[in-house]
């Protein structure tokens, strides 16, 4: 129970959270500022796996079983983001790079069209979804094996997810939704990490080679969620280097975290 509140915590209020900044402090980031921000989260993320989940898998099960952990966790979240991107985007092109925000999660066609936005609710929480389940996955496993390492990935996952909602929340401004029922549309987009939560808890309670798996495999969704669609497209974005700065940043903020 505890765990699960870990999740929500880490999905719910953590995106929720940056839906709020988007909506009532900055009422609506610009593209730069939101760029830059999802560039610190993956930074961050980047230290979760790197720092944090494939060292516990490793001393859990050994190296063989981290990697094949990685690589199924990589194949699952690519599977799924075609699957996605073949409901929500018909162009060639646009699949392959996204030039916006709502791009970046699949959100194009459902964003811009508050009819759209309305009938593609489901949609839009499976696209989001994809990117907080492997997160979720990782606090359930983690927090079973250990109950402060739980509370470290909860922690380093909220942070993350703030920038995450803040993304989410701003196309939605721009589309005419209410403030309030952006904040509370971002949340909602946090709740499928109580579903990982829920797998890595069941995960967890297997055996010492179910945690490692469980570890691994959401450790390889977020390098693939990082390294395969937030870094390339913040510099498509941005035209700037800076975005690669700023992920060293958020790199380094998350060792810091994660180290004391």
């Amino acid at each position: 129970m505890q765990v699960l509140l870990f999740s929500a915590i880490a999905g719910i209020c953590g995106t929720g959270f940056g839906g709020l900044i988007s909506s009532v402090v900055l009422r609506k980031p610009s593209e730069r500022m939101t760029c830059w921000m999802l560039t610190f989260a993956a930074g961050v993320m980047t230290s979760i796996v790197c720092f944090g989940l494939v060292p516990e898998a490793i001393k859990l099960s050994g190296l063989g079983v981290s990697i094949s952990g990685l690589i199924a966790g990589v194949l699952v979240i690519m599977l799924l983001n075609r699957l996605v991107d073949r409901i929500t985007v018909t162009n060639q092109t646009e699949r392959d790079v996204h030039h916006t925000p709502e791009g970046l999660y699949h959100e194009g066609s459902i964003i811009r069209d508050r009819a759209k936005l309305l009938r593609s609710g489901t949609v839009m929480l499976i696209a989001i979804g994809l990117h907080n389940i492997p997160e979720g996955l990782a606090i359930g496993a983690g927090g079973s094996y250990d109950i402060q390492f739980g509370v470290l990935l909860t922690a380093m996952i909220a942070l993350h997810n703030i920038p995450e909602g803040m993304a989410i929340a701003a196309p939605l401004l721009g589309g005419g939704v209410g403030k309030w029922k952006v904040v509370g549309l971002t949340a909602l987009s946090g709740a499928p990490t109580l579903i990982g939560g829920i797998i890595g808890i069941l995960m967890g309670n297997v055996s010492d080679l179910a945690i490692a798996l469980s570890l691994a495999a959401a450790g390889g969704a977020m390098l693939y969620v990082v390294f395969g669609e937030i870094i390339p497209q913040a510099i498509v974005m941005t035209r700037s280097r800076i975005a690669t700065i700023v992920t060293l940043f958020g790199l380094l903020v998350g060792l810091i975290i994660t180290q004391v």
